[in-house]
């Protein structure tokens, strides 16, 4: 499994912690079995291949990290979602903005511009592309205004 496909993976977690009642730790638990991904395999080709150790630590480093830190995190959509009511921005694009501000904050080994990129292509399969413009535009922003390169 490569990068990219756990951190669409991790997006997909984060997703989930916003309705579910479950502990980001029983989540994990559950989700990041290989019975669980031969069971998701059918439905989506991202679960086909099972998280290694690395990308298993990596998937749960970012969904964890979400969730510990997100008031911080959806401060920060917040304040850079111009116009837009944080209840109005649709919970995948959350999801997908909360992962990128969270590799970019904590995640020092990852650059910026991938962390954004990344996301944006990850949000073109799930969000229309207006949607798409603005979680680039609200990620490029917060990265020019709170992070010293």
């Amino acid at each position: 499994m490569v990068r990219n496909t756990a951190r669409e993976i991790a997006i997909h977690l984060s997703y989930e912690l916003s309705f579910t009642d479950k502990t980001v730790d029983a989540l994990l638990d559950e989700r990041l079995t290989a019975e669980a991904f031969a069971a998701l395999a059918g439905e989506d080709a991202l679960y086909a291949e099972a998280p290694g150790p690395k990308q298993g630590e990596y998937i749960r480093r970012l969904v964890k990290g979400v969730d510990e830190h997100g008031a911080e995190l959806d401060g920060y959509i917040g304040k850079y979602a111009k116009g837009w009511k944080f209840a109005r921005i649709p919970l995948v694009a959350s999801a997908v903005m909360r992962v990128a501000m969270y590799e970019i904050l904590y995640m020092q080994d990852i650059p910026n511009g991938v962390a954004i990129n990344e996301a944006v292509e990850i949000a073109k399969k799930y969000e229309t592309p207006e949607t798409v413009k603005f979680i680039n535009g609200i990620l490029g922003s917060f990265v020019r205004q709170e992070i010293a390169e």
